[in-house]
């Protein structure tokens, strides 16, 4: 029984913190035997809440379906067993400097030449042609560089970094899709290739997809920023007894929107009288839908909307997800057994396949707690 779509695909995790591990943990998710090359020091493994040394939350969260092999690649005969390990993958995944890489000999050019077939996927903070190739990123760096902070301080009035490491996930996606397409190509004509992931780069496309705007055009034909994600009153709103997302798209939405708040004078607004929302008064109209929103519970809320197919849904409460209908039964969030650290809440699978679904069929190891039966399955 095939474990996921990628059964048979090896992929070497020679990766620190979150974009890597977290692109490989997708990997091994979907059916990957993924081998995680790492060392004690690695940050994810330093953190509040462990009752083991190293077994952070943040590295249940991105390191299972994975073995661990603790090598220090400082030292040539451990090192020497990384590229043996090496010889026997499809995929590496690092993110690594260049120049750590090239002393170790563990640049693509080192690999390939024992590895043809390999696709080594090489993730960084910048372009690797840029002027800041060898600079030190962070998510917060790459928010600043891609713009997004730029976005934030437009539509709030504050230059606040996003609170989710938005780009070390993004960009994980980013290595997951690349790697495939890899793949895809390595089977058709048994070619390997190095692929290099920017960050900033992979986060400047991505906040461009709709934040290009007017600037689309040459010469432009208005700023840059989506207004509507940028409107002041584009927020979740009050209701009687908590927070909800109810978002009218059309004049249809607003005016069945006002009359489930008891404001027929509202109804009547010429603003919503025709069969488009003019961009010019949506921000005045969210805030009206704010100041009605709090006439009902979230739960009345919820059965009006239904009703009139106006896009709505309950805030989620992280503390209380686990509790949540939705993610219940969607086994998003289910309690299993972890070998060293008895139960915790496993993050689920969120896709979907009709015949070859993804597994967990371990969770996180400890540090280095695979290595002598990884090494002893290439006799190092």
């Amino acid at each position: 029984m095939t474990t996921g779509p990628l059964d048979g695909v090896r992929v070497i995790d020679l990766s620190t913190v979150v974009m890597g591990p977290y692109a490989a943990q997708i990997l091994g998710d979907l059916g990957a035997d993924v081998i995680k090359i790492e060392s004690p020091a690695d940050t994810v493994r330093v953190g509040q809440y462990r009752t083991t040394p190293g077994m952070t939350p943040l590295n249940l969260n991105v390191n299972r379906n994975k073995r661990s092999v603790a090598l220090n690649l400082k030292d040539e005969d451990d090192r020497e067993k990384a590229l043996k390990l090496i010889d026997t993958a499809d995929v590496l995944i690092t993110n690594m400097r260049p120049g750590a890489l090239s002393r170790l000999g563990l640049n693509h050019a080192d690999v390939a030449e024992r590895n043809p077939g390999l696709i080594y996927a090489h993730a960084q903070g910048f372009r690797g042609d840029s002027d800041r190739a060898g600079n030190a990123a962070y998510d917060e760096t790459v928010q600043a560089a891609s713009g997004l902070v730029d976005i934030a301080n437009r539509a709030i009035g504050r230059p606040v970094y996003l609170p989710t490491i938005i780009g070390d996930k993004v960009s994980s996606l980013t290595i997951a899709y690349s790697v495939l397409a890899a793949l895809v190509h390595r089977n058709n004509t048994g070619q390997g290739q190095r692929i290099e992931i920017p960050m900033t780069d992979t986060m400047i496309a991505f906040n461009l997809v709709e934040h290009l705007a007017g600037h689309a055009f040459e010469p432009e034909q208005g700023p840059t920023g989506f207004n509507l994600s940028m409107a002041k009153g584009h927020h979740a709103v009050h209701t009687s007894d908590g927070l909800a997302c109810v978002v009218p798209y059309n004049p249809q939405n607003f005016r069945d929107f006002f009359a489930a708040a008891g404001r027929p004078d509202l109804v009547e607004d010429p603003r919503i009288s025709g069969y488009m929302i003019d961009p010019a008064d949506s921000d005045d109209l969210m805030h009206l839908v704010d100041a009605c929103a709090p006439a009902l519970t979230t739960e009345q809320w919820g059965e009006v909307c239904e009703k009139h197919s106006i896009p709505f849904a309950p805030v989620l409460e992280l503390d209380r997800a686990h509790e949540d209908e939705y993610v219940r039964d969607g086994h998003l969030l289910d309690v299993v057994q972890h070998p060293s650290e008895g139960a915790i809440r496993s993050i689920g699978i969120p896709v979907r396949f009709s015949a070859t679904p993804g597994s967990i069929r371990r969770q996180a190891p400890l540090p280095g707690q695979d290595t002598a039966d990884v090494l002893a399955e290439i006799g190092a």
